[in-house]
């Protein structure tokens, strides 16, 4: 499970769960000949968030673990849409690794736009899982994410313009049995997104919480979880980009792409939290 801007256009999924922009920025982001740094780029939702920004004239700046595939996007990036684009290679999830791959994409040019999408879930009985593991997940979900934005933001209120976007999930609503140490660093992100956005309402720097639903990615496969074509609230990668990057636009606080989503984000937060963590259960043991 990994996974809204309001309204919608023909042929694209109505996407944000009301969230009143910030009072302050302007209309629209400008993208055209700045530089993003996209996290967890080499597939699924922080592909697509790469190629979509360099569609908008976005020169992007990848970074995953995997050097090769990084490179591959990069050129296929710059020979699709005539932006720069740089891979970092670096593991998120060690100490230092995240100030290191900020280091190397602040040094080719400004960041205007942090998408904090690396990240990776774990699902089972939470005692029954490795804590290593957990652990591990806890640095790259929430650590990553924490250290990033706190840098990205040094940087961009001086400059009073700016980015950034933190990709929670839906399960950020409510507690999740079977992915609960994930659910909970995904709560994280979107409280510390909000807390953010509100600390820099008018600052002009930009904060948006994604909150995706069934997306298919790589995330499924380490996290041991299925996504299917037609399941309630499936989502492309592509569509859900599209949903961040209008929300992003918009000046929205929060974005939970398709209506379905949309749903059990408010029911997650309105019933009782026992009721919630049931449903949830059952949820995750029939799409688990």
């Amino acid at each position: 499970m990994s996974g809204p801007a309001s309204g919608s256009r023909a042929g694209q999924p109505s996407s944000a769960w009301p969230c009143p922009a910030p009072a302050g920025p302007e209309p629209g982001f400008i993208y055209r000949g700045r530089w993003a740094l996209v996290t967890g780029a080499s597939m699924g939702i922080g592909e697509a968030f790469a190629r979509a920004l360099a569609a908008r004239g976005m020169n992007v700046v990848l970074c995953a673990r995997s050097a090769d595939r990084l490179r591959l996007l990069a050129g296929e990036i710059e020979e699709a849409h005539g932006v720069r684009a740089h891979a970092v290679a670096a593991d998120l999830s060690r100490p230092s690794e995240a100030a290191r791959a900020w280091r190397e994409a602040s040094a080719i040019g400004p960041i205007h736009l942090l998408v904090n999408n690396a990240g990776f879930g774990l699902r089972g009985v939470f005692h029954e899982l490795a804590m290593e593991r957990q652990l591990e997940m806890v640095a790259l979900n929430c650590g990553a994410v924490l250290e990033l934005a706190h840098l990205a933001l040094g940087e961009m209120r001086p400059r009073a313009t700016g980015g950034v976007i933190n990709v929670a999930s839906i399960v950020a609503f409510q507690p999740v049995p079977l992915m609960a140490a994930y659910a909970a660093t995904k709560a994280f992100v979107l409280s510390l997104t909000e807390a953010l956005a509100e600390e820099n309402r008018e600052s002009g720097v930009r904060i948006l919480a994604l909150c995706p639903g069934p997306t298919p990615s790589g995330f499924q496969a380490v996290a041991g979880t299925n996504v299917k074509q037609g399941q309630p609230g499936y989502l492309l990668p592509e569509q859900v980009v599209d949903a961040a990057l209008h929300a992003l636009d918009a000046g929205d606080v929060r974005v939970v792409p398709g209506a379905v989503n949309r749903a059990a984000a408010v029911f997650g937060r309105l019933l009782p939290l026992g009721l919630a963590a049931r449903i949830a259960r059952r949820i995750n043991e029939k799409h688990g």
